[in-house]
């Protein structure tokens, strides 16, 4: 099963369709977190929810009784 880390961003009202796309690309490329979610309030704030999948790490180590 696939595990995830949310991330909220809260862009206000007045922020353009390009800066919000900037922030999220910079957001992706760099963090490597992924869109889930994009809520547009009719105040025009925004609120946009990234989601990165946890990796859990087995150990290589093994007993040897």
């Amino acid at each position: 099963m696939v595990e995830y880390t949310y991330l909220i961003v809260n862009l206000p009202a007045g922020t353009t369709r390009e800066v919000a796309r900037q922030i999220m690309t910079e957001h992706a490329e760099y963090g490597g977190w992924e869109l889930h979610t994009v809520r547009v309030h009719r105040d025009g704030r925004r609120r946009i929810q990234l989601r990165k999948k946890i990796i859990r790490q087995r150990s290589t180590l093994r007993s040897h009784t």
